[in-house]
């Protein structure tokens, strides 16, 4: 009878030692299969940005041979724009112990810090658009303000983190950040001011004009209570800023310009009118505001501006926003645009993959020690349980 429950127990431990080892063993393997799932990723990751490589190395060369057979003359054509532009600049840099005035101080000096402080920053609103003349220059600055046109732009968050640190008691670290810099190049800065992150704005969610290299919002003209179109209506605000042609698109991770997320969130759908008059015979259907070519600024439904206008120093660049570039060299920019920024996202993926693939290596190291060590410690017990 003993050596009957004797066998019992020796078979049940057995089984158990049975189970157990097939249960590391299919451990192993499901790990293994993991291991190789994030191989052959990695493997189709590298091969597709190879192909991604060779297209952009094919467009350069298109796009090289075009430039420096034009480069004189899109010298000239780009002259008065570049002129206002650092006219832009200038005004900013008079605007004492500010943090667009340091930015773009650093950018001019070419600070090695700065220039790591400021990766993920585009620029000052004032520098990231132009306009068509001087009067809409003025409107523009006026509608919006000078904190709005003296605000920092970045990209991500990773950028307004740059811009300023804080202390453990969550107070300014003063040697940090913008705040650090400023007195390193004889720009203190004092006060608040304003930092946009692209990839927390909400983005235009629809259209944009079809065959239009400016890809204009296709936002619906306003309609009066009898369906007509308001006299004097010109368009929308968002759609008269000319944007560089590397800043409509690709600009965020998910693949939004600076039309459809900083001047569309700027803008919205701000209406321009000829006169005051116009403006003031289409308050029926104008929903986010208004302005006038002689003045007028109805900042929302039912909120005016009123009195003399007011100068902003810092103001919008003028340009004649017309590209003599031709349609297929601008649609060869826009497919190298959207290339490189796949890469970008491509090559955050194999980072992903990469992290993936050493954790999974690292937990089958482990299981394989542990199963190891389960074979010899059973191996040297199964003999005495069988005596």
């Amino acid at each position: 009878m003993a050596r009957n429950v004797m066998n019992d127990e020796t078979h049940r431990g057995e089984e158990r030692i049975k189970s157990y080892s097939k249960k590391l063993e299919d451990d192993l393997k499901k790990l293994g299969c993991k291991i190789k799932h994030h191989e052959d990723n990695q493997t189709f990751l590298k091969e597709h940005i190879n192909d991604l490589n060779d297209s952009i190395i094919d467009m350069q060369g298109i796009l090289g041979n075009y430039h420096s057979s034009s480069e004189s003359k899109v010298r000239s054509q780009n002259l008065n724009h570049a002129q206002t532009e650092q006219n832009a600049i200038e005004q900013i840099l008079r605007q004492e112990k500010t943090a667009a005035g340091i930015f773009c101080q650093l950018k001019i000096r070419n600070v090695t810090q700065g220039s790591r402080l400021t990766k993920d920053v585009l620029g000052v609103i004032a520098t990231l658009g132009s306009v068509e003349d001087n009067n809409l220059s003025r409107l523009f600055s006026e509608y919006l303000g000078l904190e709005a046109m003296m605000a920092i732009v970045c990209k991500s968050y990773v950028g307004v983190q740059a811009l300023e640190m804080y202390d453990k008691e969550g107070q300014i670290d003063k040697n940090a950040g913008l705040h650090g810099l400023g007195p390193s190049i004889g720009r203190p800065m004092d006060g608040r001011f304003l930092v946009i992150c692209l990839e927390d704005l909400r983005p235009y969610a629809g259209d944009f004009v079809a065959g239009d290299p400016k890809k204009s919002l296709a936002l619906h003209n306003p309609r009066l209570p009898n369906g007509e179109r308001p006299p004097g209506f010109l368009g929308f605000a968002v759609n008269m800023i000319n944007v560089e042609n590397m800043y409509l698109s690709c600009v965020t991770a998910s693949g939004h310009g600076l039309r459809e997320t900083l001047f569309y969130n700027l803008f919205s759908r701000l209406q321009v009118y000829s006169t005051r008059a116009d403006m003031e015979r289409a308050i029926p259907c104008i929903s986010d505001g208004a302005i006038s070519l002689d003045g007028g600024i109805m900042k929302s439904a039912g909120v005016f501006f009123l009195g003399s206008s007011k100068d902003i120093d810092v103001r919008f660049p003028v340009s004649s926003g017309i590209s003599n570039i031709p349609v297929d060299i601008t649609e060869i920019e826009e497919k190298l645009r959207h290339i490189n920024w796949e890469k970008e996202m491509i090559v955050e993926d194999m980072k992903r993959e990469e992290a993936l693939l050493q954790h999974a290596k690292k937990n089958f190291e482990l299981k394989k020690d542990e199963f190891m060590g389960f074979l010899k410690e059973t191996s040297s017990h199964v003999p005495q349980n069988q005596v």
